[in-house]
């Protein structure tokens, strides 16, 4: 990793530290995926969701949700399943699939962050889910065997990355033959170049970050997805767009079954 994609991650890290001691500390984490407050404006947070989905919930999961969707709604989560949250933050989407995938079925989530992660245990104590874990890591290097999970989900997180074809290629490893993505992030139009992107918002804010259409096609392709189906849904800024991604691991991709209840090698 170079100096400069260090600093960013730190500076990613620092933030959502910071959010999630926001509302630990009874604020409210309003900034939307930026560092500075910003009108409400339903492109971002726990807007997106609906009231059935945050009933039942944390005030302060609901609180701590800078996404820019609502990857559990797309994802077709079904009983039994085994879910992983890429970057979980305080916890909403996890607590979210928790509910879907029922006792039968495990919600990950995994993020790097010590105050996110506390948070997120806090949530969900709240909710006494028994079907839970939360994991310290990053989401280039995901503390889990491969072919283990069915559906890895993820909320405006992976435009974060330094590395996101080291992304997209854990995901894939982490992944049973067959499972499935259901993604929300933020995407630019095809004609916008990384200049243009940082013109319109920060790293940190999700967009400066953002991968264009094609480019994000074009890595989860090269990462061995297939059936990639990208979706806007609503426009953050000029040019950059809130969408669902979705695309499936293949049958033949291997079978190999690990035991998660042994300790995990990358």
């Amino acid at each position: 990793m170079s100096h400069q994609q260090a600093n960013l991650r730190e500076t990613v890290r620092e933030r959502y530290a910071a959010a999630a001691k926001s509302v630990t500390s009874g604020g409210v984490a309003e900034d939307c995926c930026g560092p500075a407050p910003v009108e409400v404006d339903a492109t971002f947070g726990a807007t997106l969701y609906a009231e059935a989905d945050r009933d039942g919930l944390p005030a302060e999961a609901v609180a701590a949700s800078l996404g820019c969707g609502n990857p559990t709604a797309v994802a077709e989560l079904r009983e039994g399943e085994r879910v992983l949250d890429l970057g979980s933050g305080g916890g909403i989407d996890v607590l979210l699939s928790a509910r879907r995938v029922g006792p039968t079925g495990k919600a990950y989530g995994l993020d790097m962050t010590e105050e996110m992660l506390a948070l997120a245990l806090a949530n969900a104590a709240k909710t006494s889910a028994a079907n839970v874990e939360f994991l310290k890591g990053t989401i280039e290097a995901i503390p889990l065997p491969a072919n283990t999970i069915d559906v890895v989900i993820s909320n405006c997180v992976i435009n974060l990355s330094v590395d996101k074809p080291a992304v997209f290629a854990e995901t894939f490893r982490v992944l049973t033959p067959g499972g499935r993505i259901g993604i929300s992030d933020v995407l630019a139009d095809d004609h916008l170049t990384p200049a243009q992107r940082a013109d319109r918002g920060s790293y940190v804010g999700c967009i400066a970050g953002a991968l264009s259409f094609t480019e994000y096609r074009e890595q989860l392709h090269a990462a061995g997805f297939t059936g990639i189906d990208i979706t806007p849904t609503h426009q953050v800024a000029d040019g950059m767009h809130s969408a669902i991604v979705r695309a499936t691991k293949p049958e033949t991709a291997g079978r190999q079954v690990v035991d998660l209840s042994k300790p995990a090698t990358p």
